[in-house]
């Protein structure tokens, strides 16, 4: 049945030392929902105000986005706006404006209660929440979170995290989470609030997972251009999340792949500014760049 993700659309302004855009279409669920839908079935709930245009509503139905949880409220769209130095894993915020969103409570369409796959995205841990209250029995929920939830609604996000299978969340937020500098201890501490897996995002030196028994680490995809980096960790989860639902196995050689797979279309993403490379993706590049990444660490039969 594919997978549900709960977040947000919105229009992002951003620069970057290699261009600026202002407007375009961004938002956790839009990026997360997008890439997903190279591998699987994508359901969204979110909410757009008024000023939302149609295009990026049929670009989403066009990737076979099932937009029936999308509510439109009179108002304005949320609107993000940042900048990049050279140092790209850092963003600067420049200006948010939640609108329509600061009053966002996510309500379930009929059948989407069913949903086997469950992304949260970095919204109101009391808001994940509520979502994880209507569902019914998911066969895998992962969220994300971030450092203002982590720090303003701890309470609340530890609670949220005791009925997580999977985080996914960066280097910095996972220290953060923890009270821990040590990034193998913190995980082990975060592994202890309840998340079965724990995904750590770490930008351009890629990605490590943990578990109560194992550590895997994947590179990153080595890129000679960045544009953008905004909605990077999303698209890594909906690739993730993707491959996880299309093969509907939740084995620790599936994983594995499915982290790959994140950090393939995460690669895509940054090559361009706001969805644009996702736009013009085709699946072959995925299968060609997943195995490049592979060849990135194979080592056997070297001395």
């Amino acid at each position: 049945m594919g997978i549900l993700v709960i977040g947000s659309v919105a229009f992002d302004s951003v620069e970057t030392p290699f261009g600026k855009v202002d407007d375009v279409l961004g938002g956790s669920a839009t990026y997360f929902s997008t890439s997903a839908s190279f591998f699987t079935d994508v359901r969204l709930v979110a909410v757009v105000g008024e000023d939302f245009p149609e295009e990026p509503l049929d670009f989403l139905r066009s990737r076979k986005v099932d937009l029936t949880g999308l509510k439109r409220s009179p108002g304005k769209t949320f609107r993000w706006k940042g900048k990049y130095g050279f140092d790209l894993n850092e963003a600067q915020t420049l200006d948010t404006q939640l609108n329509v969103f600061e009053q966002f409570h996510p309500e379930l369409p009929a059948g989407y209660e069913d949903a086997e796959y469950l992304f949260l995205a970095n919204i109101d841990p009391e808001l994940q929440m509520e979502v994880l209250q209507q569902v019914r029995r998911p066969r895998l929920i992962a969220c994300d979170t971030m450092n203002f939830w982590i720090e303003g609604k701890r309470e609340a996000l530890i609670k949220t995290l005791k009925r997580v299978d999977t985080l996914v969340i960066n280097e910095g937020e996972t220290r953060q989470l923890a009270d821990e500098p040590n990034l193998v201890r913190a995980a082990r501490k975060v592994l202890a609030m309840g998340p079965k897996t724990l995904v750590v995002k770490r930008g351009e030196y890629g990605v490590l997972m943990f578990t109560e028994h194992s550590i895997f680490s994947a590179p990153a995809y080595p890129l000679e251009s960045v544009f953008d980096p905004t909605g990077a960790g999303d698209t890594f989860a909906g690739g993730f999340m993707g491959y996880l639902a299309a093969t509907r196995s939740d084995d620790e050689a599936t994983i594995r792949r499915a982290i790959v797979f994140g950090s393939v279309m995460a690669s895509f993403t940054v090559e361009d500014f706001s969805l644009d490379r996702l736009r013009r993706l085709q699946y072959s590049e995925i299968e060609e760049r997943f195995r490049r990444v592979k060849l990135l660490t194979d080592f056997e039969g070297l001395s």
